[in-house]
């Protein structure tokens, strides 16, 4: 059975919660609607930061929704690299013990201690499809993807199963480029 996967890459962003996004825009501020995700009701905002680190920073990125219960920036290894942090490769959520960073907004900025990761590629399977291609959450596959020039097979890539989700893999920046940049289907390999 073969296992085909729509694969979205995920550039650099910013998660916030309700108290920061007030912090960085003011009080009563709200995140703003600019397109939809592929995920659920998860969306792209109007909203932008500048996110700082020790060596430099990264201007005009973006601020995805809902707001959460924590501050969580996901940047790729070339990015943490720019602005001079060592942050881990981790499932979103996954923030302890992770790289901390200053995010400037226009009203006013906040320092996390915690919350910068560079995400670990993962698809995201609805519950009747992983029952239909045999897999559970948790478990760990492959990802076959490429052009003709650059095919190639990722490893390690986590599965994250639920009834309100959309059938996609998200992959880094890098991972893309890696792939030649302009990946928009997979086929997910199961051992």
């Amino acid at each position: 059975m073969e296992r085909k996967i729509l694969v979205e890459t995920s550039a650099r962003h910013v998660h916030v919660t309700e108290e920061a996004l007030e912090i960085l825009f003011g009080k009563g501020a709200e995140l703003t609607f600019r397109k939809a995700l592929t995920q659920p009701g998860q969306f792209a905002s109007n909203e932008r930061v500048t996110v700082v680190g020790p060596k430099r920073s990264i201007e005009n990125m973006s601020i995805l929704g809902p707001c959460r219960s924590a501050c969580q920036v996901e940047l790729s290894l070339s990015d943490a690299r720019t602005l001079g942090i060592t942050a881990p490769v981790r499932e979103s959520g996954d923030l302890a013990g992770s790289a901390g960073c200053k995010i400037i907004g226009p009203k006013g900025e906040i320092e996390i201690q915690e919350g910068v990761i560079i995400a670990k590629r993962h698809a995201h399977i609805p519950t009747p499809i992983a029952k239909e291609w045999g897999l559970t959450g948790g478990q760990i596959v492959k990802l076959a993807l490429g052009t003709d020039d650059r095919k190639l097979i990722f490893d390690d890539v986590v599965v994250r199963v639920g009834d309100n989700m959309g059938l996609a893999v998200h992959i880094d920046t890098d991972e893309a480029n890696a792939a030649g940049g302009d990946v928009h289907e997979g086929v997910i390999i199961a051992d």
